[in-house]
Parts: structure tokens; C-alpha cells; sequence
């Protein structure tokens, strides 16, 4: 699928990108591959890290900002993948800085696809959050108006132009925004007690070699305007402390600005809409525009009204045992 290909990736530095850096480098053989981000440190890193273990040589490093439209359209020229990850995605930094959340999560996002619909790029996959689906903060709205957007940007490009579809997940397991290092930072200071918000909480798990998967199940099947959602297990807050330090003591703090209590990747609403699959769920869009055609649909199964993929009311679970398992594959 991407062999001989040029893929790029915004905000390529970050966790996902480099995970799917290296996925690519172990499974594709491809022309080229542009890591875009403005952080000329971490691109240095990757550099040095990335140079012991792989041929470098199909790898160009890009600083630009997706703010700044005519870099992305020289970034652009050429390149037949773009995966959107970058975003400003700090819960508190964004409710505290709306106007530059604005400009990154949206403004970056119109800038993508008009790069892309004017360069002439095939299929475009951007990344979004569970935070989008009835957002209760600023980073959540950002990014709901940044996959509406993405979805909506298939009426521009007409049927044989760019391709775009959506990626729907939550924190990812170990991630920088996830709770496992907050976790892992007090237990190695010696702390026999672990905070957490509120017992009631769950998440789903996910990790990032599942979220690559689910960006090249895009890539190699999208037709323009889905939103593809991982079935994953959930969890629950007491048992991940209880994994990763057995017996810990539990202090409630107390839910934080713009936190639920569950996460949620398809809403009510959207079971109109929504389509089960062996290991994913698939939102199609409701627009003039996109052709209801069963051959889109294959063999996915529409899911009853009113159903919803939340993490509180999940099917599938991973206990304190089965956790332990999972942190210990991902080196915690």
C-alpha cells in the first residue's frame, strides 16, 4: 500500500509519529516519508534515535507550523499521503490559550486540506479525539470542528480528487496524556499512594501500534468521509493504580476542568449513521453529496438505533490482572 509512496505527517514528532514512522520503515518500502513539525529538537532527536536502526536516507525533516499555509503547500508538493496529527491537545493549555488553539486545531486543519485538495494528494487521514464527541472543553470543540471540517472537505474535492476520512481515539495507552506516567512518576518516588479523580472512571485502551493500525486500515480502504473507531477494551482508573501498584493507597482528588467520567466514540446520534465491523466501527457521513453505495459499506453491519461506544458501558474489559499483562508489553 505505501511502497513507493511519499507519505507525510504533521506534528510527525510526537507519540504517534513516531510510531508510525517506524511501522512504515519496518513493514513498506516507500519513496519517501516528510516528518513536518515545528520542534527542530525533537526532529534531531528522531534523527540520532532513528539513524541506529534504519536507512534514514527515504526520511526529509520539515520545520512548519500548519498555521502557516504556503509552507504547507511547498511541504505538500508531491506527496501522495498526508496524516493530520498535529494539534494543539493539552486540555488546560487550550482553555487557557482559545485564540491559538484556534489557529492550530482549526485554522491548521483548513490549511491541510486546501494544501492537499490544490497539491493534488490522494488520501488525507486526520487523527481526532474522543474529547470531540460532545465536547464539554475548548480542545474538544477545536477538534470537533476540525473532523467536521475533514469530512465536509470531501465536497471540495470532488469524487476524483483527495480522499479525506477521520481517526477516532482516545488517550493512548503510555502517552504523554495518558494517566499511566502521572502513575509511574509517583511510584518511583518512592509514593505508596496514587491520586486519581474519581472512582467511577473508565477509559478505553489503546495503544499506539493500534492506532497505526487503524490510520493504514484508512489509508488502504477509505472512499472519502468516514470516521473509523477501534473496538478496544475499557478499564477502569482503580484497577490500572491497583496494576501498577498492588495495594496502593487511592487519594480522590476530584474530576478535572473539561474531564468526563467516561469516554465516548460514537454518540446516539450517531448510531443512525454508524457501521460494526470484525474490529472497528465505521461513522458515515449524512451530506447531499456522499452517495449511499453498498459497495462502500461491504460487509459492516448497522448497528441498532441508539446504540453508543462508550467506555462506561463497554462489552469487552481488562481487569487489574490483565493490565498488569499490557504494562508490561508496553515496558511499565
Amino acid at each position: 500500500m505505501l511502497n513507493n509512496k511519499t507519505i507525510l505527517v504533521t506534528g510527525g514528532t510526537g507519540s504517534f509519529g513516531k510510531k508510525f514512522l517506524e511501522m512504515v520503515l519496518n513493514r513498506y518500502e516507500p519513496h519517501r516519508i516528510i516528518i513536518y513539525s515545528r520542534d527542530e529538537y525533537k526532529q534531531s532527536v528522531i534523527k540520532s534515535e532513528y539513524a541506529k536502526k534504519y536507512d534514514m536516507s527515504k526520511v526529509r525533516f520539515f520545520i512548519g507550523d500548519v498555521r502557516d499555509k504556503e509552507r504547507l503547500m511547498r511541504a505538500f508538493d508531491h506527496v501522495d499521503y498526508v496524516i493530520h496529527a498535529a494539534a494543539m491537545k493539552q486540555v488546560p493549555t487550550c482553555e487557557y490559550n482559545p485564540f491559538e488553539a484556534i489557529k492550530t486545531n482549526v485554522h491548521g486543519a483548513q490549511n491541510v486540506i486546501d494544501a492537499a485538495i490544490d497539491r493534488g494528494v490522494k488520501k488525507v487521514v486526520a487523527l481526532s479525539t474522543d474529547k470531540a464527541v460532545n465536547p464539554i472543553n475548548l480542545y474538544g470543540g477545536t477538534k470537533l470542528v476540525s473532523d467536521k471540517l475533514f469530512i465536509s472537505a470531501n465536497a471540495y474535492s470532488k469524487i476524483s480528487g483527495t480522499k479525506f476520512s477521520v481517526v477516532r481515539y482516545g488517550n493512548v495507552a503510555g502517552s504523554r496524556g495518558s494517566v499511566i506516567p502521572i502513575f509511574k512518576s509517583i511510584i518511583e518516588q518512592g509514593g505508596d499512594e496514587l491520586t486519581i479523580t474519581d472512582p467511577r472512571m473508565t477509559r478505553f485502551w489503546i495503544t499506539l501500534e493500534q492506532g497505526v493500525e487503524l490510520v493504514f486500515k484508512a489509508l488502504k480502504e477509505s472512499t472519502g468521509g468516514e470516521t473509523y473507531i477501534s473496538k478496544i477494551p475499557s478499564f477502569r482508573i482503580t484497577d490500572l493504580a491497583q496494576a501498577m501498584l498492588p495495594g496502593a493507597k487511592m487519594k480522590e482528588i476530584g474530576i478535572r476542568e473539561g474531564e468526563k467520567l467516561h469516554e465516548v466514540m460514537v454518540t446516539k446520534d450517531d448510531s443512525y449513521l454508524t457501521y460494526e465491523y470484525d474490529k472497528h466501527y465505521i461513522i458515515y457521513p449524512h451530506f447531499d453529496w456522499w452517495e449511499f453505495d453498498e459497495s462502500r459499506i461491504g460487509n459492516g453491519k448497522k448497528v441498532e438505533e441508539g446504540f453508543e461506544y462508550n467506555s462506561g458501558t463497554n462489552t469487552e474489559w481488562l481487569d487489574a490482572e490483565a493490565l498488569k499483562t499490557q504494562l508490561k508489553s508496553l515496558g511499565f
